[in-house]
């Protein structure tokens, strides 16, 4: 059954979502939680992040964290990210998944963020790919990385594996997850790494029934279409680009750092993927509309609703 969410009465055309994700990506975590670049608190956006979900009330039925959980592929960066998350997810019932970055180590990643115990080196090493069905909703993480660079690539065997998982269709559709987004940067030197031959990818992907793709590695919040399918890619939570910045420079500030809910509308009718971008941290209140307000809404009619609510005063 999925995770349930506060109960909500259908005011517009649209059911309730069948299904919540937390996209969150690029956390870059150091050992001894030692600061980014001297100076960025990877480990309090995480926190700020989990508490604001708690705070909302939402019981995401998964987190999806889109690579380069540890800066430098320690393990202690590892393990201590993987005690944060897991105690927030198993508090809220959530599958984790974790995918690889360019900033990752397999070896560590496979040890000291999954838990699992590979004796043989080409399989401590080889490609982490995994796949896992939350009421329906199958999630497909799919490891971009190239051990030694920081662009992505994909192998034939990959690529088979996946077609091979999407040949039976899932209940709800399918929402694959990869550090290195198939879409085109506006930063020229971000092009450099970008996942290569997409094409390939395109083929898999193209008429199957993945619903939205979702990744990281950018360090800023955009959206794209690959393949007839929508992607979203989540801002990092250390630190992000700035877009603003001179076109042939690659600027990084200590702000603007954000979390992605997903919501997945597969009631009836034509099912939907919404994405919504929520900036980390406390910000001032200018407006609010309480519960009680919402009841009061509720409670009327549809034409009394709009002239309650959508009439200019």
């Amino acid at each position: 059954m999925p995770n349930e969410q506060p109960a909500a009465l259908p005011l517009g055309q649209y059911p309730a979502a069948t299904h919540l994700v937390v996209h969150l990506s690029d956390t870059h975590f150091l050992a001894e939680a030692a600061p980014l670049y001297g100076s960025v608190d990877t480990d309090s956006t995480v926190i700020r992040a989990l508490a604001q979900i708690d705070r909302l009330g939402l019981r995401p039925d998964a987190l999806v964290f889109t690579g380069d959980i540890a800066d430098r592929g320690q393990s202690g960066a590892y393990r201590r990210i993987r005690g944060l998350v897991e105690t927030a997810a198993t508090r809220w019932g959530s599958r984790v998944v974790w995918v690889m970055g360019n900033h990752d180590d397999r070896a560590a990643f496979r040890s000291d963020l999954l838990g699992l115990a590979e004796t043989d080196e080409t399989a401590r090493t080889a490609p982490i790919d995994s796949v896992v069905t939350v009421n329906g909703l199958r999630l497909i993480a799919l490891d971009t990385s190239v051990p030694g660079y920081h662009h992505g690539e994909l192998t034939d065997a990959q690529l088979d594996w996946l077609a091979a998982e999407l040949g039976e269709p899932a209940r709800h559709g399918t929402i694959l997850a990869l550090h290195h987004p198939p879409i085109a940067s506006p930063i020229g030197l971000m092009t450099v790494l970008e996942l290569r031959e997409q094409h390939r990818l395109a083929r898999v992907v193209a008429g199957s029934d993945i619903r939205s793709i979702l990744g990281g590695h950018l360090h800023y919040g955009t959206h794209g279409q690959f393949a007839g399918v929508p992607v979203s890619v989540a801002a990092a939570t250390c630190y992000t680009m700035d877009l603003t910045a001179p076109h042939r420079e690659l600027t990084g500030v200590n702000g603007g750092q954000s979390l992605n809910l997903v919501h997945v509308y597969a009631g009836r009718g034509e099912a939907q993927v919404v994405h919504s971008q929520v900036p980390i941290g406390d910000f001032a209140t200018v407006t609010h509309l309480d519960d009680a307000f919402l009841a009061r809404i509720e409670a009327l009619g549809p034409a009394e609703r709009l002239d309650a609510f959508s009439r200019q005063r």
